[in-house]
């Protein structure tokens, strides 16, 4: 699975490099471009119904959250709807991984999170020099980040997922016997 924010660029390169890559839309990213299509007063009111569609325990319930968000909001703010249908496809793909795994794979902010660290040295040494030098200061930076990290959730069910082992709603399906 691949997840991302809207760069076009992106999506159009992943089946090209990556055929059978699955597609996850970045919840956070789109989070923010529905925010954007809306007046500050109702803002509030939609980050909430849009987490509850994000964090629904299975399908089922996201469909049904996901309907009373557009019913909601789409005779005044069309615009703000037609954004959350527009990745309909790709929102939802992370139910088909195990559960334990959604929280890290909803979003981009995990890998963002990384990269934020180079960005503020970078910015500050205003670039390195050679591109020897940058690629060592990137490679020393994300070595020392790297103590922080935590080991992903259900990191056991990896070999599952690699494996090509079914998951649906978060939940690993049975072989069917033969």
């Amino acid at each position: 699975m691949a997840i991302a924010d809207g760069g076009l660029g992106f999506w159009k390169a992943l089946p090209q490099v990556y055929p059978s890559t699955l597609a996850q839309r970045c919840w956070v990213h789109k989070t923010a471009n529905i925010l954007d299509k809306l007046p500050s007063s109702m803002q509030g009111r939609a980050k909430g119904m849009i987490h509850d569609i994000y964090r629904a325990e299975n399908k089922a319930s996201v469909l049904k959250t996901y309907a009373q968000f557009q019913a909601c909001f789409l005779d005044k703010y069309p615009e703000a709807v037609g954004c959350l249908r527009k990745d309909e496809q790709t929102l939802f793909t992370f139910y088909d991984f195990p559960a334990a795994h959604c929280i890290h794979v909803r979003s981009t902010n995990v890998i963002e999170s990384v990269f934020s660290t180079v960005r503020l040295w970078t910015n500050k040494t205003k670039g390195c020099g050679t591109r020897l030098a940058t690629l060592t200061m990137v490679f020393k930076l994300v070595q020392e980040s790297k103590r922080t990290w935590r080991k992903l959730d259900g990191s056991k069910q990896l070999e599952l997922v690699q494996a090509g082992r079914r998951f649906l709603d978060g939940v690993l399906q049975e072989e069917a016997a033969a």
